[in-house]
């Protein structure tokens, strides 16, 4: 058994907590704020129709709109609560509870490897860090040899931007590309954020 992520430690301690997020989303999108930046940089690098997985899929804003443009997508997350508001708010898609350190697609009849992996959201440092390498090993054996893996998360969560790039390569991963925004800034050593696309080494 693998130590459980933080995302459903919070849950835990206020079961109230995924509701809450769900519902920011929704009144983001209702006011029209831009919640697609990370799904058209996705968008922009993919083949069409790509086959894609967006790991930590949350309320699915990222994955509901990779489908709308034409591709094949599964989002798996931990929370249920939000595995249903996906299949709710953005049909199409297949949405799977899962556990990103458990990754085995194969159990759900999944066995074509993906074109592209996205993990936006802050989904890495929402991880058990006891796991965060594992998770990165199961979206490497996910991942054509020709694909590449898209993941961002901001800094100041506990977990540095070199050693996440250190578990990438230790998971089979060299860096194509480091930006420090999904609209394609240049990354800097005082970046903020980092978007990184790996692809197999």
């Amino acid at each position: 058994m693998v130590a459980q992520s933080l995302w459903m430690q919070k849950v835990a301690a206020d079961p109230a907590h995924s509701r809450w997020y769900i519902e920011r989303f929704r009144a983001m999108a209702r006011a029209g704020e831009d919640l697609t930046g990370e799904a058209r940089f996705v968008d922009a690098i993919a083949p069409r129709d790509a086959h894609i997985l967006d790991a930590g899929c949350g309320p699915g804003r990222v994955g509901g709109y990779l489908a709308t443009v034409g591709h094949r997508v599964v989002g798996v997350d931990v929370d249920p609560a939000l595995i249903e508001a996906a299949e709710q708010d953005h049909p199409g898609p297949r949405w799977l509870v899962g556990d990103l350190a458990e990754l085995d697609l194969s159990a759900h009849g999944i066995t074509e490897r993906f074109d592209v992996i996205v993990s936006a959201g802050n989904v890495m440092t929402f991880l058990a860090p006891s796991t965060r390498g594992l998770v990165l090993s199961r979206l490497r054996a996910h991942l054509r040899d020709d694909g590449r893996a898209v993941i961002g998360f901001g800094a100041g969560r506990d977990y540095a931007f070199a050693d996440f790039l250190d578990d990438a390569a230790g998971a089979g991963f060299a860096a194509d590309l480091l930006l420090s925004t999904w609209d394609a800034r240049p990354f800097t050593d005082d970046a903020d954020f980092l978007v990184a696309v790996l692809r197999p080494a």
